[in-house]
């Protein structure tokens, strides 16, 4: 029964607050155009960005963005049951639903709204250690949060090129979460994102038979998500069936 109600709630507000992601893609501040001389090839092959209020704009984003978000939120909601750390991990479902479909038009994941949404974690997190978890809790959360935003800062300053600094500002989210949860849910979580990237490629070259497709270059953010949903759900068995 605490499943059931914690599914419940976390679907239906993560389904809302997914339908209405395409109201705040829509104010979202245009990112300055790069100039031609420090854009590199890709960028200038991909020709210029498309704009948040054209993707704000697509019929589809509000639907598929309600129903990914509640299903998302469901899952989270089942695997922590009903409990008042909903209050620190649902609310950052619709934003990574959000920042996905952003991350796979304009391989962009705008500051404006992960820095916000790392200081709702940050906030959700120290209050409900301190009223309803324990102090290790938090030390966990603190660690985690170090460690995974250093380990991606590491990445993009070693190989920038495969990896955008946005990704690195929402590393620093879901290190947080992930780390207060615990550790099986923040190594999953942080870690499977690689994996679930080389997956596409991996498809189309046994399809297609060509080699090439494994050097695909996706946005990271949206299996950044996906990563750590894994974590969540699956976290501790994943890492239990690993270690034996």
């Amino acid at each position: 029964m605490n499943e059931v109600q914690g599914a419940i709630a976390a679907a239906v507000v993560c389904a809302v607050a997914g339908y209405l992601a395409p109201l705040l893609v829509r104010r979202l501040p245009e990112p300055p155009e790069k100039p031609e001389e420090e854009q590199s090839a890709a960028e200038r092959a991909e020709g210029p960005k498309e704009t948040y209020a054209a993707i704000a704009a697509l019929p589809w984003f509000a639907p598929t963005a309600m129903v990914v978000s509640g299903v998302a939120g469901g899952l989270v909601g089942w695997t922590l049951g009903w409990s008042w750390v909903l209050l620190v991990v649902v609310p950052v479902v619709p934003v990574a639903v959000l920042l996905s479909v952003v991350d796979l038009r304009t391989r962009l994941l705008p500051a404006v709204v992960v820095w916000p949404t790392f200081l709702y974690a940050l906030a959700a997190v120290v209050l409900h250690g301190l009223l309803v978890a324990t102090g290790h809790d938090l030390q966990r959360a603190a660690i985690a949060l170090v460690v995974g935003y250093l380990f991606y800062f590491v990445l993009w300053f070693v190989h920038p090129s495969g990896l955008g600094f946005g990704d690195v500002r929402l590393s620093a989210v879901l290190a947080l979460v992930l780390g207060y949860l615990g550790w099986p849910q923040f190594i999953v979580g942080m870690y499977a994102g690689f994996l679930l990237l080389g997956l596409p490629g991996l498809l189309l070259a046994v399809a297609k038979r060509r080699a090439s497709y494994l050097k695909v270059q996706l946005p990271f953010g949206p299996f950044m998500a996906a990563g750590a949903l894994l974590g969540i759900v699956l976290g501790p068995q994943l890492l239990g069936l690993a270690a034996r």
